[in-house]
């Protein structure tokens, strides 16, 4: 009845799962018991659970991202501590077979289930109001694609407690992840995860490039955009094209191991570099789908904060625009080694090297614009100039490997894994925590602590540096990466090393952690009354923070780039408004309860409870179908309602 689902599943027998889960279920429970106690869950389920406003869904996407850093960081902390035990013929304190799990826990969901949600909610929350329009093109849709990520993150998390994760590395390379060679239900809790997770992300890159193309206020052309809302299309856009990919190879791996199929078994007329193919022309594109957001992050970070418009303001969009056609180019770089040919490694190294070029682009416009530019070194320019350094160095290590003689060196060798996390870190996390400083007042109102947001950042600058640069010199001693243990003494310090640095890190994470609790307790002497605590540029900081549900009383009219600067400092006085009725889009349910029976049926085919699986399924698509059909009545806000409030904010919004 069951399917595979036994007593056995539990790791009862093992101290540091249950341990782990233990605590996660303790958290869990008191969240629970707190918000019963409080009395919270009329507000939470009306304002947040059945929410379809973009901006408490790019909030929980952010959330979550949040969360799962949390995650993902343990798990980094374990790896880089073992690897400071286990050398010299020393066990270390996690078997092999843990070892595994932890390995491919850290990548999956550091990149689908943390940097992923942290962008899209960036995406989500930002762009609609720097365009100047009410919401998304569908915000009903916009809710199903966050509970479906939230479904993917939650099933990974599950695999803690129940059965096992995959012990295949975060990109499950067949053979090893084929029946044959992982019976167990480590990789179908993977598969099917991201199978889960990946529509949702489809769906959210849809409802991104519609927004964008479709919903812009009147008078904003695509080249009075903010360079933010250029990065999205070309991330959205980038979604949309290489997100199938990922869905129909992880579909393919799926039948081979649920109906014996041979995709990628070679010994059944399959292929399995025919996998490795589809998963990086997925891979790649995906870096930019990330990395992307961030430098529209820092554009508008470094503008605001130098007081000067972006420079070369065409050319970076240019750029972000070549970067996105040339990311599907530059796959191959990720296996030289295959034995594809001089030819085809010519082609994909000159092409890797082309890349740098538009992202150099954008290094020298970005420090352009504070040459000779009033900088406030408020927390997110930190981040920012953080950035430029670190990401740097990450591309010139990675215009390296992609000369193909080098990365035959170079390939399979932690110098990879120092190069990855240079750019991911110091790119993404870098751009992420920028933007998570530079909008949280927008969100909720009121500023973080600079105190305590100097401190983390300067720990994860010191702590990236530690812990990396480390591992560019084992790797070109001859370390491989994906080892449990080491053998030669010689590597010792510097494994050593890079566990300090981790741990810096972590005290970075903790001065996060204390930032958010000083802000909040702190909250009513940094409120932000104005709705533009930054002296911003662009049109998310014309509206009240936070901003109403409907964003906009009365559609802005755009005449040019930085509007809202220019309106600022010119002293214009915009024209006595006209207010009219709108409509607002009433919440649904009906994300959280695809996203229940999600659960559900993915858990249910990890461990081949069939009947379960139907039922589940079957749910689901009766709830798409109910709510895609019934008419739901928008709820109106009459124009004497929206003068009145006008009224009552610019009242409150008025400088002391």
């Amino acid at each position: 009845m069951f399917g595979k689902l036994t007593w056995a599943a539990i790791p009862f027998d093992q101290p540091l799962p249950m341990t782990a889960s233990l605590f996660v279920l303790v958290g869990i429970l008191t969240v629970l018991v707190l918000a019963t106690v409080k009395g919270w869950w009329p507000y939470l389920w009306r304002e947040w659970l059945t929410s379809v406003d973009h901006k408490h869904i790019g909030i929980m996407y952010v959330l979550l991202g949040l969360v799962l850093l949390l995650r993902g960081f343990v798990d980094a902390l374990m790896m880089r501590s073992q690897l400071a035990l286990a050398t010299s013929g020393a066990p270390g304190y996690l078997t092999p077979e843990h070892y595994d799990q932890i390995f491919s826990a850290h990548g999956t969901i550091m990149i689908f289930f943390m940097a992923m949600p942290f962008i899209v909610g960036l995406m989500n929350f930002v762009v609609p109001l720097q365009l100047g329009v009410r919401d998304v093109a569908f915000p009903a849709l916009n809710a199903v694609s966050f509970w479906l990520t939230a479904t993917g993150a939650l099933l990974v998390n599950v695999s803690l407690v129940v059965g096992e994760f995959a012990k295949t590395g975060w990109l499950a390379y067949p053979p090893l992840s084929e029946l044959q060679f992982s019976p167990g239900v480590g990789v179908d809790y993977y598969l099917w995860a991201l199978e889960i997770s990946g529509i949702g992300t489809l769906l959210a890159g849809i409802n991104l490039v519609t927004t964008i193309l479709k919903l812009r206020a009147p008078g904003m052309l695509y080249m009075r955009m903010p360079v933010f809302c250029w990065t999205s299309l070309a991330s959205s856009l980038l979604i949309v094209a290489a997100f199938p990919l990922l869905t129909a190879t992880l579909g393919m791996l799926l039948l081979d191991r649920y109906l014996g199929m041979h995709f990628f078994t070679n010994d059944g007329g399959g292929n399995a570099m025919l996998y490795f193919n589809l998963i990086w022309a997925w891979g790649h594109p995906e870096v930019y789908i990330l990395i992307l957001p961030a430098f529209g992050v820092f554009s508008e970070v470094i503008a605001t904060f130098s007081r000067k418009a972006v420079f070369g303001y065409r050319s970076m969009v240019f750029a972000t625009l070549a970067i996105c056609i040339l990311s599907f180019t530059v796959w191959l770089h990720h296996f030289f080694t295959m034995g594809a040919g001089a030819d085809v490694n010519a082609f994909f190294g000159i092409m890797s090297t082309i890349i740098a070029v538009p992202t150099g682009v954008k290094v020298f416009n970005w420090m352009f614009t504070m040459f000779r530019g009033r900088v406030r070194f408020e927390t997110p320019i930190l981040w920012s100039l953080g950035f430029i350094v670190t990401f740097v160095i990450g591309g010139l290590t990675g215009v390296l490997l992609a000369v193909p003689p080098a990365d035959f060196v170079l390939h399979n060798s932690e110098f990879l894994v120092a190069h990855f996390h240079n750019v991911i870190i110091g790119g993404v996390v870098f751009g992420a925590m920028a933007g998570y400083n530079y909008w949280f007042p927008k969100a909720f109102g009121f500023t973080l602590d600079r105190r305590w947001g100097v401190v983390s950042f300067w720990c994860w600058l010191i702590g990236f540096y530690v812990a990396f640069m480390p591992l560019y010199v084992l790797g070109l001693l001859g370390m491989t990466r994906r080892l449990q243990h080491t053998d030669d003494p010689a590597w010792a310090p510097y494994l050593i090393t890079a566990a300090v640095g981790a741990l810096i890190i972590l005290c970075g994470v903790f001065a996060q952690i204390a930032q958010l609790i000083v802000s909040i307790r702190t909250r009513d002497r940094r409120r932000d009354v104005t709705g533009d605590p930054w002296d911003g540029r662009t049109l998310e900081w014309s509206t009240p923070s936070p901003p109403p549900s409907y964003n906009f009383a009365i559609m802005p009219q755009v005449e040019s780039q930085d509007d809202f600067w220019r309106r600022k400092q010119s002293g214009e006085r915009p024209p006595p408004p006209r207010y009219q009725a709108i409509e607002v889009p009433p919440n649904s349910p009906n994300g959280f309860i695809v996203a229940f029976f999600s659960v559900v049926t993915g858990f249910a085919l990890i461990w081949h409870i069939w009947w379960m699986a139907i039922t589940g399924l079957a749910c689901a698509l009766v709830t798409l179908l109910v709510f895609g059909w019934i008419e739901r009545t928008d709820r109106t806000l009459s124009a004497e309602t929206l003068e009145a409030a006008d009224r009552a904010r610019a009242a409150g919004m008025q400088p002391p």
